[in-house]
């Protein structure tokens, strides 16, 4: 633990008998015991497995460090928000592909101009929560955002971002993030697929007609493709040399890299207890061409992260090959929904996944900075998510100028 900060009253309040809550600042995820995890952590997202903070710990994912806030009530953990620290983030390359190319000149020039030091708060994988049984009253959530600030103050740390929050924990925590000067903007939607089906032939009949097509047509091309198989390996940590390879070939032609996974974060993965985690690994013969990380919690699944062998990714549909194979592996294990990474909108859309919409809360710890973000930030971000979005972009609400009016519940669904 850090340090300890008490809520304190607004302007013009009585000081209340006691303070009723009370923020402790922990350095690694182990401070929180892990019923307690259990209770807070949303049910059916795996990527909020303790397990996978443990292992971003471990690994060399991209942050110097992590912070955990515990929002303590008496000796009662009642809320955690994980935070994750850049005191260089490179700005170019968290960017979209057109911005990037305008930045090329200055990063040759003077590099360190791009370099950001930022606080990230919520998670670095996956959708941002702040991890509670129950909504928070407004004290609670306004100790947290000053908590998050005084974080970044004491790490100087100028921007501080909600990372990818979903429309309904927003509008919670939006008026708190108001107050103490955060604007908000729309970011990249995660893809989510609704299941419920009996059977994988069940959801494929269930696809419109042409996706339905599509599907059975590069179904039977990765089939046809000369010692083409899919297995689901429980033990991974054997092929990691053979992971890591093909996943650098994806990162390689990735447009933004805020996080990259390596050796250690997937050994500390496949070494702790939860959450449950497989490979769904295709081989061609005896080569590993192909996989998807998939994790799985209470009903639901990710298919966290991917990696293909662009030396014959088209050719043998390799990439719907893992989607349709962690599909089915999804439909198998009971779960109610699976959800993909962000990007790559196309063939999502036409796997029948919906965009959930989510948003950054962004802010800087100086009048001057923050007053420029608010100008130029949301008209970049927002250029940039219509062109990741391309026809697609109908698929989401026009702006986030207010919040939600009705919350949603804590393990909501993608709309259909």
């Amino acid at each position: 633990m850090r340090r300890e900060r008490g809520a304190a009253p607004r302007p013009g309040e009585p000081p209340p008998a006691r303070q009723r809550y009370r923020v402790e600042i922990a350095d690694t995820v182990d401070a929180v015991p892990s019923e307690v995890w259990r209770e807070l952590a949303p049910a059916d997202d795996p990527l909020w497995s303790q397990g996978v903070f443990a292992a971003m710990e471990r690994g060399r994912l991209g942050p110097e460090g992590y912070r955990y806030l515990l929002l303590r009530r008496g000796d009662e953990t009642v809320a955690v928000l994980p935070l994750c620290l850049f005191p260089g983030l490179r700005l170019d390359e968290v960017v979209g592909p057109r911005e990037r190319r305008l930045l090329r000149p200055l990063r040759a020039v003077c590099p360190g101009l791009l370099r950001v030091p930022m606080l990230f708060c919520g998670h670095l994988l996956g959708q941002g929560h702040v991890a509670a049984a129950r909504p928070l009253p407004p004290e609670a959530v306004r100790l947290l955002v000053s908590a998050a600030g005084d974080v970044a103050d004491w790490s100087g740390l100028g921007t501080v971002v909600f990372k990818d929050f979903g429309d309904a924990e927003l509008a919670l925590l939006r008026p708190e993030l108001e107050r103490a000067g955060y604007f908000v903007t729309r970011s990249l939607p995660d893809t989510e697929l609704r299941l419920g089906y009996d059977s994988f032939e069940a959801y494929v009949r269930a696809l419109p007609a042409k996706p339905r097509r599509n599907a059975r047509s590069k179904l039977r091309k990765f089939a046809d493709w000369p010692g083409a198989r899919v297995e689901i390996v429980e033990d991974f940590a054997p092929l990691l040399p053979d992971v890591l390879a093909l996943y650098e070939q994806v990162m390689e032609r990735a447009d933004q890299t805020l996080d990259r996974l390596d050796a250690s974060f997937l050994t500390a993965l496949a070494d702790s207890a939860e959450p449950r985690r497989v490979l769904v690994a295709v081989f061609e013969d005896d080569r590993l061409v192909a996989f998807l990380l998939c994790l799985f919690r209470g009903t639901g699944a990710t298919g966290a992260r991917i990696g293909l062998d662009y030396r014959i990714a088209h050719e043998a549909r390799l990439y719907h090959a893992v989607h349709y194979a962690a599909i089915r592996l999804a439909i198998e294990s009971g779960c109610t929904h699976i959800r993909f990474a962000q990007t790559a909108y196309t063939p999502k859309v036409e796997l029948g996944c919906g965009l959930v919409p989510q948003s950054y809360a962004l802010t800087h710890r100086r009048p001057l900075p923050r007053a420029l973000l608010r100008a130029l930030l949301p008209r970049a971000l927002d250029a940039a998510l219509a062109e990741a979005l391309g026809a697609h972009a109908d698929l989401l609400p026009a702006s986030v100028a207010a919040p939600p009016s009705a919350p949603e519940k804590r393990t909501s669904h993608a709309p259909s």
